[in-house]
């Protein structure tokens, strides 16, 4: 008897520590078919930019030669009520300015209001302690410009490390 019970508390125990994800937590896929933005006629009603966005995939900590890794999330936001949002080019780069992804094959589009992100794991440092990201991004002439920003967060043990960059509007 003392067994069983012993085993229903360790299957309980255990069924309560798995993670559990709702749809509503999913990330929208940049690539999805619905994303895709259906022949954009690029005339004079479009404002045409480009943004740079600083990410950290590393930091340093007590000397040059130790690195704390750090996810990264980049944050794509349309910060208009009513116009859409088109996104031509998400391209990432390491310290060295080396494309490491082109997260976009064609123009997407971004809904008024809505949010995108990229996630960048911990484990992935290609960027390393300079990376940055580069986007190429189109809406009507009087709708409010975009928002591009990174989060980078590390939890290790018990310490934690998190700060935020914000987007410059090169173009």
């Amino acid at each position: 008897m003392k067994f069983i019970f012993s085993l229903i508390l360790l299957s309980t125990f255990l069924l309560s520590c798995t993670e559990k994800v709702s749809t509503r937590d999913k990330i929208p896929a940049l690539h999805s078919k619905e994303r895709l933005a259906n022949k954009i006629e690029e005339d004079s009603l479009l404002t045409k930019g480009k943004t740079y966005l600083s990410i950290y995939s590393q930091v340093y900590s007590l000397s040059e030669h130790r690195k704390h890794n750090l996810t990264v999330t980049v944050s794509m936001r349309n910060t208009s009520l009513t116009d859409t949002l088109y996104l031509k080019n998400a391209d990432h780069y390491s310290t060295e300015g080396k494309l490491i992804k082109p997260y976009l094959e064609n123009t997407i589009y971004i809904a008024p209001m809505e949010t995108l992100e990229i996630v960048i794991n911990e484990e992935e440092i290609s960027s390393g302690t300079g990376g940055n990201f580069m986007f190429d991004w189109m809406l009507n002439k009087d709708a409010t410009e975009p928002l591009f920003e990174s989060v980078m967060i590390s939890t290790t043990s018990q310490q934690g490390l998190s700060f935020t960059s914000q987007g410059k509007r090169l173009q």
